[in-house]
């Protein structure tokens, strides 16, 4: 059973530390992982409109009888619902497929804009990426997920996958200052200035991919093995407790019931076995997700 850590939001909403991701996870599958996770402790699940699954995590939800008001949810806006006109429409569909009238927090999933149309994919002629920056900016679409906020759509607000530079375009002109930075978070790519840097401006910073994606890589590393053999904890317990005692919300995703109890069992890491884990990315540098957008979102970063 998890130790039940929480952290604060800069607007003082409650979010659990450890929550159930359902990136990959299939419509079929995805409603029996959500219904064990919350009758096993959890009370955070993560989705995203583009995963095509929010209609099952509602159902899931539904199912584990655990009252709505208990559940902090989280979903995000897709990059083809940027322009403004878009967002509340974006925002309804993803509430009426989640069987909710509101979410806890809402992401812009991507900083970067898509033409609207039938793809979500959308692609120009020569098969490039159907960018759409001449027609919005990303506060633009900032302002109009305030007014989610005013009008209780949304308790909180943030973004999925920005860097320090899109961080500062949205806090030149927002009212509502991001409650959250959901990246992709583990020991090869800590991404330490940008903690710093979300630290300072009070933005939580939320972990996907937290054992390296596909595959759970990381789990298998040297040093997580070491420290999971000696603590007789699993290589996913050790890396997802250190992202939660580094002060960042982790969500490892799976639909395998056992192993979504398991990595609800974070524990307390020696101060050794911290720096130990901090160490990691000398050695290995990566990040595995970056998607061919057809512009750099991470600049010269890995």
């Amino acid at each position: 059973m998890s130790l039940g850590r929480t952290f604060t939001l800069n607007n003082g909403q409650k979010i659990p530390a450890v929550g159930l991701g359902t990136w990959q996870s299939k419509a079929d599958e995805v409603r029996t992982a959500v219904r064990v996770a919350l009758e096993n402790g959890y009370r955070h699940i993560d989705t995203a409109f583009v995963y095509n699954n929010e209609k099952e995590v509602g159902e899931g939800i539904v199912e584990s009888k655990v009252p709505r008001g208990e559940i902090f949810l989280t979903t995000k806006l897709w990059s083809t619902f940027h322009r403004p006109e878009y967002v509340v429409k974006a925002m309804e569909e993803s509430l009426s497929r989640l069987g909710t009238s509101y979410v806890d927090l809402y992401l812009i999933h991507w900083p970067v804009s898509l033409v609207p149309g039938e793809s979500l994919f959308p692609l120009r002629e020569d098969g490039s990426r159907n960018l759409d920056n001449e027609n919005v900016d990303l506060a633009t679409t900032w302002k109009a997920m305030e007014g989610l906020v005013e009008s209780g759509k949304a308790k909180s607000i943030g973004i999925s996958n920005a860097p320090i530079d899109k961080l500062e375009e949205i806090l030149k002109v927002c009212k509502i200052k991001p409650a959250c930075n959901q990246v992709e978070l583990h020991p090869w790519l800590a991404q330490n200035p940008l903690k710093e840097f979300c630290d300072k401006h009070n933005i939580l910073l939320a972990a996907y991919s937290p054992l390296g994606s596909t595959g759970s890589p990381l789990a298998s590393d040297p040093v997580i093995q070491e420290i999971s053999q000696r603590t007789g904890k699993t290589g996913a317990q050790v890396l997802i407790s250190w992202a939660v005692q580094r002060g960042t919300c982790v969500l490892p995703k799976s639909v395998t019931p056992e192993r979504i109890k398991s990595n609800f069992e974070d524990f307390v890491l020696s101060e050794e076995d911290m720096n130990k884990i901090n160490e990691m990315e000398k050695t290995t540098h990566k990040r595995f997700i970056n998607p061919k957008w057809g512009i750099d979102v991470f600049g010269s970063s890995v």
